[in-house]
Parts: C-alpha cells; sequence; structure tokens
C-alpha cells in the first residue's frame, strides 16, 4: 500500500512539473489598427488581440526597425569629426602651427611609441578651424569619408608640436574642448563612434618629457614648456567607420501587465514597417510570435 501512495504521489508530482512548464498558446495573438494611413501626429491606436507574456514593439523609426536588430555594421558611411579649441594665456596673434590633427588607417593598434611612429599619420588639420584665442571655437563638420571609404580601423592623434623654445609668458596654451566623431548611413541615421570622455586617449610624449597633454573625460589640455622642445601627442582608440548600433525595440508589456491597445504618434512623414514581437516564456522554452503591419505616415 505504501509504495502504490508513493508512486501515485510521484505521478503528480511530474505532472505537475510538466505543465508548470507548459507554454500557453499564441495562436490568438494579433494586433490591428484603425486604418492604414495616419497624418504626422495623429496617435495611431494598435488594437492587441490575445494574451502573449511580452511584448516589445518595433515602430519602424530610424533606431526602432526589428529588421537591423543584429546588424552591427553597414558599408558606405561618412564619418565627421569636430571638436572645440580654446588658445589661451601668451602673446597674439596666436600659434596655430603648433596644433596638428592626424589620421591613420594603418596603425597597428598596439599602443607603445615604436607602432605610434611606425604609422602612417596623414595631417587634416587645414580642414579645421583652431582658436584665435576665442574660446570653444568650433572646428566645423571634418569630412573624413575618405578615411571611411577604405574600410579599415582609424586613429585619430591630436599633436602639439613646438619648434622655437619660448618663454612661458609668450606661449600659448592650448586646450580641446569637445571631441565628437560620428558616422552617417546612407538611410541617414547616425552613430556616436566618439567623444571626449569615450575616445580611449592615450598620451605619448616624444621630445620635452617634463611635459606632456593632461588628459580628462572634459578635456585635453597642452602643458607648456620653456626649457625645451615638445613633441606630445594624444591618440584614440581604433574606430571601424562602417560601425553601428544595432536597433533596439521598446518593451510594452510583461508578464503582469495586460494590455488591449498601445497608441503611437509619429512625427516625420514616410512609410513605416511596424512590428510587435511577442514571447511567452518560463525556465524551460520560449516561443515568440512576430506581427507586422505597414503604415503611411502623411503630412
Amino acid at each position: 500500500m505504501n509504495k502504490l501512495i508513493i508512486a501515485f504521489v510521484m505521478f503528480f508530482s511530474l505532472a505537475s512539473c510538466q505543465k508548470t512548464y507548459e507554454l500557453g498558446p499564441q495562436d490568438d495573438f494579433s494586433v490591428e489598427t484603425e486604418k492604414t494611413s495616419y497624418k504626422v501626429g495623429e496617435p495611431v491606436r494598435f488594437i492587441v488581440k490575445g494574451k502573449p507574456d511580452n511584448i516589445v514593439f518595433w515602430s519602424g523609426e530610424v533606431g526602432r526597425k526589428y529588421e537591423f536588430r543584429k546588424r552591427t555594421a553597414v558599408e558606405g558611411n561618412s564619418v565627421f569629426l569636430n571638436f572645440n579649441t580654446f588658445a589661451q594665456f601668451g602673446l597674439m596673434p596666436i600659434d596655430q602651427s603648433v596644433i596638428k590633427v592626424y589620421v591613420s588607417t594603418d596603425f597597428n593598434g598596439k599602443y607603445e611609441a615604436a607602432s605610434v611612429r611606425s604609422a602612417t599619420w596623414e595631417d587634416i588639420t587645414d580642414k579645421a578651424v583652431l582658436s584665435s584665442g576665442q574660446d570653444q571655437t568650433p572646428s566645423g563638420d571634418i569630412d573624413l569619408s575618405s578615411f571611411a571609404a577604405r574600410n579599415k580601423s582609424m586613429a585619430i592623434a591630436m599633436v602639439y608640436k613646438t619648434t622655437v623654445i619660448k618663454p612661458e609668458a609668450q606661449q600659448n596654451r592650448w586646450v580641446v574642448r569637445t571631441f565628437n566623431l560620428r558616422s552617417v548611413n546612407q538611410q541617414g541615421e547616425q552613430t556616436i563612434l566618439a567623444t571626449m570622455a569615450t575616445a580611449g586617449w592615450v598620451a605619448f610624449n616624444f621630445s620635452g618629457p617634463a611635459t606632456n597633454w593632461s588628459i580628462t573625460s572634459a578635456q585635453l589640455l597642452t602643458v607648456r614648456n620653456d626649457t625645451e622642445l615638445d613633441d606630445d601627442w594624444v591618440v584614440t582608440k581604433q574606430f571601424n567607420p562602417n560601425s553601428t548600433l544595432p536597433d533596439i525595440g521598446e518593451p510594452i508589456k510583461n508578464i503582469s501587465q495586460k494590455l488591449t491597445e498601445y497608441t503611437k504618434v509619429y512625427s516625420r512623414a514616410g512609410v513605416y514597417k511596424v512590428t510587435f514581437v511577442a514571447t511567452n516564456a518560463n525556465l524551460e522554452r520560449s516561443t515568440t510570435v512576430v506581427k507586422e503591419l505597414e503604415l503611411n505616415i502623411t503630412q
């Protein structure tokens, strides 16, 4: 009798566990709209049927496209660099010749003096506007697309190099206030490749060992040297000019919520492929259903 009771309990325990890991059906999941064409600024009401545990919404806007959820690179990007500078102290007029901006697409990525020296560095300084004494002087957008077209990783160097020893009172101190490197793909979508804080600066001193660039997350600062010549570099980490961030969806429902409708307002005209991804999941399994709609948004 005891054996029968134990077997009975084990059977129902097993059945209970199996039931726990069963997933609810999603055959009834659907999404509809009242029409297929809306105006900019007009609320789009999505009617949601079924009871999935989780729903992620992909609006079809830039950065929210389901088909680009795994995309990390795209060829044909344009790349733009801009930064702000400030030349302060010292005599006027400002000696802008001491500041150089270089780009390399053959740097081997080893952040050691010999590797930096052996790389080919192309001078793009003449493409930038430098401070003539005004703070926050914008360089303007420097088009680096010709480098991006090589489809190689690039590194950028800011160089402070003097050719005449001057008393400190005659020298200008240079500050790079901002640094922004971005790529733009053929659809006009932008990806930030680097900022001042994320550029991964590494300093190298090739002359004038007593002074070097001062690096913080907010700025780059030259240190004046009145006893010897300087050749000081700061080099960024390498960037893939064709890299892009994967698109992401917006979670609009989890297992604790009930959702029968969802509203979205579009701010730009266009044709949008809208995607709803419904997922049921437990410790053992998961099932996913994808529903797509096409919307025409007009002015």
